[in-house]
């Protein structure tokens, strides 16, 4: 596995002040970049992408161009901001009706970024699975009342990811 912080998460983390994210076409750059490293040191590994929040609206929306240039195989995306908090009908899912590249969302069942009984209403691509988290926010805490943790909703965010690599892997 292979991390990387995009540069305005850097910036916010070394100035320590909250900023906004750059602009689409800067973060989709620094992601092909990252592909670009990743496919030229380690051409014989299969690579999948994806990320949290942005990251993941980032992957999602590079995923065929890059499974068509640079054999990537799939897309990962951890709470997906299908919308802004509060503003559902500012949705960011028009490129997820047309995915061909496997592409799983995890995401909390409570995300003010899309809760579930939102979601299910979305026309998504046959390659876009959804995983539910249980009672899980954006960052899948689950509610007190639920009994669950944030520990076992990870845990079963780690198993569905396992499950949708292997996968992909097995193609």
């Amino acid at each position: 596995m292979v991390r990387f912080e995009f540069a305005y998460m850097a910036r916010m983390r070394e100035t320590g002040r909250r900023q906004g994210p750059d602009r689409m076409p800067v973060l989709q750059e620094a992601f092909r970049e990252q592909v670009r490293l990743e496919t030229t040191q380690h051409p014989e590994r299969p690579l999948f992408i994806g990320g949290k929040s942005m990251g993941g609206r980032v992957a999602s929306l590079l995923i065929d161009e890059l499974a068509t240039s640079d054999g990537v195989r799939g897309c990962l995306c951890l709470g997906y901001p299908f919308h802004p908090p509060g503003k559902p009908l500012q949705l960011r899912t028009e490129h997820l009706a047309a995915l061909r590249t496997p592409t799983l969302i995890l995401q909390g069942e409570r995300d003010s970024f899309g809760r579930r009984e939102e979601v299910e209403t979305y026309s998504l691509s046959p390659a876009v699975q959804l995983g539910w988290i249980p009672s899980g926010d954006h960052s899948f805490k689950p509610t007190r009342r639920s009994g669950l943790s944030e520990a076992e909703n990870w845990g079963a965010a780690v198993g569905w990811g396992d499950g949708f690599l292997g996968e992909g892997l097995s193609c």
